[in-house]
């Protein structure tokens, strides 16, 4: 079972992507996601050699945005896409058995495509979010709801979430919380990990 803090990296964020993810792991995150579109499969495979002794010590699951190469290659635990990254079940076949496999969902019907293999989804964006630009149209906590309740998978919650959305999203059938700024752009990134995980234990 997957705890329920989801940290995900912010390359444009001022601590730099090896801070963020050893504070998460710090901070008590389960799942940690390398989320940099500009670095090189060479940087991104630098910075996990770095961090993934620690992040696996810490209990946590480091796990690759849309690489399928470098999450097989560096030995993350797992590996995330988006609707546009390639076919679910190509792409289970090619990581492996072992790893992880998060894909993200934007609205009811990508629920029609999601083949065996997917160990979990990020659903939403519950809001507006600045972190990513090109998101998708926010869902609210009432499409959230719907997207969870037509699928059996762990559904973790992005989109502008913050700690005192912990109640809302748990009523709404999530595993937990998926953040970007509100660790990745806290004044105290570990702390700001251990609230999210604090206020999940209490909604």
């Amino acid at each position: 079972m997957m705890g329920p803090v989801y940290v995900i990296t912010d390359a444009q964020a001022a601590l730099p992507v090896t801070a963020q993810i050893l504070a998460a792991a710090k901070g008590g995150a389960a799942l940690i996601q390398i989320r940099d579109k500009s670095a090189s499969d060479v940087e991104l495979a630098a910075l996990i050699a770095a961090v993934l002794p620690e992040v696996t010590a810490s209990g946590a699951r480091l796990i690759v945005n849309d690489r399928v190469d470098l999450a097989i290659s560096s030995g993350a635990h797992g590996l995330h896409i988006g609707q546009g990254d390639g076919d679910p079940a190509a792409i289970r076949a090619r990581i492996g058995a072992a790893m992880l496999l998060g894909l993200s969902v934007e609205a009811e019907h990508h629920l029609t495509r999601i083949p065996a293999g997917v160990d979990y989804l990020g659903v939403g964006p519950v809001r507006a979010t600045p972190s990513k630009a090109d998101h998708a149209p926010p869902i609210g906590f009432d499409g959230l709801a719907r997207i969870i309740a037509a699928t059996q998978l762990p559904c973790y919650a992005i989109g502008g979430i913050k700690p005192e959305d912990a109640a809302a999203v748990k009523a709404a059938g999530a595993a937990g919380l998926a953040v970007v700024s509100a660790v990745a752009r806290a004044a105290d990134p570990v702390g700001a990990t251990r609230a999210l995980a604090a206020a999940w234990s209490k909604a």
